[in-house]
């Protein structure tokens, strides 16, 4: 094998002619210097068309590869500006490496792959480079991908959600394909002009293929949908509208809480400091306060995983506060609806809406109106048995993707390094197939 050729298997270029080979002690890395084939010279960097010489650049650069053993090994190249019609004056294009960047593709693709699979200091250390350079390379290699894979292909059942990367109301909007659990789409934000940017990439013959939507029930996602998917079947999460429920009991719980906290100061006299004697009188009034205020997890939790001590303190509620228990059976008997058959799912709905509106508890006659305005998404979730677990599931690895993307530049590094690693579309290591 001749030198040459062995030489551009290990730096891993294509197009490119190999000149010389050498070592820069003063830097202790490997130079091997290289030009374009006749064929891929004087092309625009931004286009790839071919465009009339210009000038010969910033002179002679180097662009970082991948190491040989424990030495750094560099390209080093002309970098030659050309005239394009469309981009004007540009650098030309070279065979090893993508515009405007100083990496070569395999170490590139090296960095990817090893973001997509090892941890932060992992791929820093082992490749040498800042964590924020990292950012940038994924950036880069999403932008190929996604130019060469079709995300939106037999995309029928979605799901939508939000979800918070950082501190300041920061969120992202993500979809999720139901039937694979792909992450299919990303953006920055938390509206309607935000998710009509998902539906105009889909286009409007796709966006007539889509047949089910689950989200948690937000008005401008909703809104959104019946826009560009009227035909789709909307599905309301179960685990949000439960959540509705909970959160009204919790209210009923405090609002329980804070009146035996009142009673206690109208009724019973200031302690001092310290601890209470041992023949001080009880305070009824401090104690039931007390209690409420740790019947939180019993009032949330299902009931066949209660523990022993909180069935004891779900029947004193039962026995001393009524309308608090009242809530908490209303929070059950919607939890309940959802595991019924499609069939008497409605009925069933209809009953607890009733039941809601009398009760004389004010969060849960608010929620109830919630849920006659939902009333059709809710059955449709029960009938087609789809919520958004794999949605949440993706949002679980999309707030760790998160703290490993700490320090990246911008929103679109960290959408770039969720797509890569929940899309589908993981890199592969240089080499490899």
């Amino acid at each position: 094998m001749r030198a040459a050729t062995l030489w551009r298997a290990v730096v891993g270029v294509d197009k490119t002619v190999i000149e010389d080979v050498d070592f820069d002690q003063e830097q202790g890395v490997v130079v091997v210097s290289v030009r374009p084939t006749a064929r891929a010279r004087g092309r625009c960097g931004l286009c790839g068309r071919r465009g009339r010489g210009y000038d010969q650049g910033a002179g002679r650069r180097r662009w970082r590869s991948l190491d040989v053993g424990p030495i750094c090994m560099v390209v080093e190249a002309d970098a030659p500006r050309v005239s394009c019609r469309q981009h004007g004056v540009v650098v030309a294009s070279v065979p090893w490496a993508r515009h405007d960047a100083g990496h070569t593709y395999a170490f590139d693709e090296q960095v990817a792959w090893l973001a997509t699979q090892t941890s932060k200091s992992a791929v820093t250390e082992l490749m040498r480079i800042a964590w924020r350079t990292v950012g940038s390379i994924i950036t880069r290699v999403w932008a190929d991908t996604e130019a060469l894979t079709d995300r939106f292909a037999d995309l029928t059942r979605i799901g939508i959600d939000e979800i918070s990367y950082k501190r300041g109301h920061l969120y992202l909007l993500v979809v999720v394909d139901h039937g694979s659990g792909r992450l299919v789409w990303a953006a920055p934000g938390r509206d309607s002009a935000t998710l009509q940017k998902f539906f105009d990439a889909l286009g409007p013959q796709r966006c007539a293929d889509i047949t089910h939507v689950s989200a948690d029930s937000a008005n401008f996602i909703a809104k959104t949908v019946t826009r560009n998917c009227p035909q789709a079947v909307q599905c309301a999460d179960p685990f949000h509208v439960v959540k509705w429920a909970t959160q009204a009991l919790d209210q009923v719980r405090r609002q329980c809480w804070n009146e035996a906290r009142r009673l206690a100061r109208k009724t019973e006299p200031r302690r001092g400091r310290g601890r209470p004697p041992a023949d001080a009188p009880p305070r009824a009034a401090s104690e039931r306060a007390k209690a409420l205020k740790g019947a939180r997890f019993a009032l949330w939790k299902n009931p066949q995983d209660l523990t022993d001590g909180q069935q004891t303190k779900l029947a004193w509620v039962a026995a001393t506060d009524p309308a608090l228990h009242r809530a908490y059976l209303l929070k059950e008997g919607l939890r309940l609806i959802f595991q019924m058959p499609p069939e008497q799912a409605g009925q069933a709905l209809d009953r607890w809406v009733g039941w809601a509106r009398r009760c004389r508890i004010p969060a849960f006659v608010k929620l109830q109106k919630s849920i006659v305005v939902h009333r059709a998404a809710i059955l449709a979730a029960i009938e087609h048995g789809l919520s958004n677990g794999r949605i949440e599931s993706v949002n679980t690895k999309i707030r760790l993707i998160t703290r490993i993307a700490f320090g990246f530049q911008s929103a679109h590094a960290l959408i770039a390094l969720a797509m890569l690693s929940l899309g589908g579309h993981r890199p592969t290591l240089p080499g490899r197939k």
